[in-house]
Formats: structure tokens, C-alpha cells, sequence
């Protein structure tokens, strides 16, 4: 029951996450940008970041423990390395915007309703997390890809 477990969660985790992180940018287009959009970039940057835990956990287990197959397999396939370097963008990506809204919750937590955040940074991590969002449906790509046996390296 491990193995189907895992890629349930793994899949859920992709589904959420993809959820998550676009919506995530659609409230940080919301004008006026106000204490409900920020609620709301909070709230789906929380799914964000737990989809990302799972996500990232339950990819490491199958990974390292070869609940599916051999680790040796997956660093052998071109597609899963790219599917890893898909993985790296989001994960440079993100460390901006995390630290931006840690800043956030940080600083509304303290201000209250006075506070408002500057709307130029709302425009760039929105654009973001629309990227981020084409690189996880870019993922999913590779994912099936490599399901269909693609990437493997065949000895010469």
C-alpha cells in the first residue's frame, strides 16, 4: 500500500500546488489591494507551501527509497533530469516571493488594518507565481512523459 500511497500524495501535492499558486496571483492582482487580498495571498501561499512540502517529501521517498524504481533509473533518464531543473526554477523562483510575504505577514501582523503592502511588488510576485505555474504544468508534462517510458538513456 506504500507505493500507491506515495503517488496519491505526490499528485495530490501537484494538484494543490498548482491550485495554490495561482491563486496566489490572482489575489495579488485584486485592486484595490486590500486586507482581503492580502488574506488571501496568505492563505493560498499556505497551500503553496504545504503542497510544496509534500510534494518535494513524498518525490524524495519515492526517490531514495525505490518504492517504484531503482534510484539509478531516475538519474538515468533525461526526462526526470529535467523534470529535477523544472523543480530548481520553481525553488530559485520562490525565494524572493517567500521572503517577501514572510516580510508581509510579519509586518501586518504588527501594523493591522493600517498597513498595506507596495503594489509594485504585488505586480512582480504575481508574475511570479504565474510562471511558477507554467513550470509545475511542465512538470506534470515530464511526469507523464516519463510514465510512457521517455528519457530513458539506452546503452550504446
Amino acid at each position: 500500500m506504500l507505493r500507491p500511497l506515495l503517488a496519491i500524495v505526490h499528485l495530490l501535492a501537484l494538484g494543490i500546488g498548482l491550485g495554490a499558486v495561482w491563486a496566489r496571483a490572482r489575489a495579488l492582482g485584486e485592486r484595490p489591494f486590500d486586507r482581503g487580498s492580502l488574506r488571501r495571498v496568505f492563505a493560498a501561499d499556505g497551500w503553496w507551501g504545504l503542497a510544496a512540502v509534500l510534494w518535494i517529501g513524498t518525490g524524495l521517498w519515492r526517490l531514495l527509497a525505490g518504492t517504484e524504481k531503482a534510484t539509478s533509473y531516475y538519474l538515468a533518464n533525461e526526462v526526470f533530469l529535467a523534470k529535477m531543473g523544472f523543480l530548481a526554477a520553481i525553488l530559485l523562483l520562490e525565494l524572493w516571493p517567500a521572503l517577501t510575504l514572510l516580510r508581509w505577514r510579519r509586518r501586518a501582523t504588527r501594523s493591522g488594518a493600517s498597513w498595506s503592502p507596495d503594489s509594485s511588488s504585488a505586480a512582480r510576485l504575481r508574475v511570479i507565481s504565474y510562471l511558477e505555474a507554467v513550470i509545475v504544468v511542465a512538470i506534470v508534462c515530464a511526469a507523464v512523459l516519463m510514465a510512457r517510458g521517455y528519457g530513458a538513456r539506452t546503452p550504446q
